[in-house]
């Protein structure tokens, strides 16, 4: 099954991908499409597509039916990614220069607007007799996103931030597009209200998994498998989950002196690798790796919901996918 996934998963990126290539071909000016052509060029797990998809066969439906709600989940993706990049001032994304530093911020601001505007006119084209709650959701879930970035902006200047507003958080930020691919997924697929509702039960949790999971990377791995600015979080001050931890479960001399790097304007290697040694020391990393664990078994409960269908076992290997993931 582990093998059929992934061969269903090539085949879904590889179409993604096509149709994304193509998307804004030749179109003028060129000052709007260059930057879009390139991010679209850059890749990506893409998750959130492949996650509609699968929650629209795991209830039996056509993904012929999805393939429109999928791109421009995908688009909506990359238009918080290039947003995100601005505002945190990352160098890279995907291993290659982020939009705001080959061209200019004003140029980023202009390509992520774009591509917020394309998802919209993608989403349009979906064929299905309940287009008013798909079109709600993905409003709604724009929203909620903005609000997550939002929380995630203010709490890099609050003092303290508690693991359930984390938490909030990171389900409105991460989970947020995840909950909405899969919700809208599940109806595109004829899904009953149950089960679109277990698919967003499931997809909070991936989500919740999946952002812990990247605060884990983003300390641990190198930046060229990463694929983006290494220790960007602790350069940016982000309160993650890593940090929160620390801070309650470091030692005196442990906290002060995070607290310390944290407030300090000149963050670089040497104080990123300090802070890793800090949270190691504090079990930060496994307590962590321990969330993420937790937040997938979760996930795969909500599950048990769904129809017994031979397609619901894809969604177990997408859980088992994202546990193992090193980017």
């Amino acid at each position: 099954m582990e093998a059929q996934f992934k061969l269903l998963l090539q085949e879904w990126r590889e179409e993604i991908h096509a149709r994304l290539r193509h998307l804004v071909d030749e179109q003028e000016p060129s000052l709007l499409y260059e930057p879009i052509q390139y991010v679209l060029e850059g890749g990506g797990k893409r998750i959130r597509p492949v996650l509609l998809l699968l929650a629209c066969r795991a209830v039996s439906g056509s993904v012929k039916k999805a393939w429109e709600a999928a791109i421009a989940i995908e688009l909506l993706h990359n238009f918080t990614l290039v947003h995100d990049d601005i505002m945190d001032d990352d160098d890279t994304r995907r291993g290659r220069l982020t939009v705001h530093k080959k061209w200019a911020p004003d140029v980023a601001i202009l390509a992520g607007d774009g591509l917020l505007a394309l998802s919209y006119r993608i989403l349009f084209r979906t064929h299905s007799d309940r287009f008013h709650d798909i079109a709600n959701i993905f409003n709604e879930g724009v929203i909620t996103v903005c609000e997550g970035q939002a929380l995630d902006l203010a709490f890099e200047s609050q003092e303290t931030v508690s693991p359930d507003e984390y938490l909030e958080m990171i389900k409105k930020k991460t989970a947020g597009l995840l909950n909405i691919s899969a919700r809208i997924g599940a109806i595109i697929g004829g899904g009953s209200e149950d089960e679109v509702a277990a698919m967003g039960k499931f997809a909070d949790n991936l989500g919740c998994a999946f952002q812990i999971q990247d605060d884990l990377l983003d300390i641990t791995s190198d930046e060229q498998t990463l694929g983006k600015t290494f220790g960007s979080d602790v350069q940016q001050k982000k309160q993650t989950y890593l940090v929160i931890h620390a801070l309650s479960h470091a030692d005196s001399a442990g906290r002060v002196r995070l607290a310390e790097i944290l407030s300090d304007s000149n963050t670089g290697e040497i104080e990123i690798r300090e802070v890793r040694a800090l949270f190691q020391k504090a079990g930060s990393l496994d307590a962590a790796k321990a969330a993420v664990s937790q937040f997938l078994a979760s996930a795969q409960s909500n599950l048990d919901t769904l129809r017994k269908t031979p397609e619901r076992s894809a969604l177990f290997e997408l859980v088992s996918y994202i546990s193992t993931r090193n980017a």
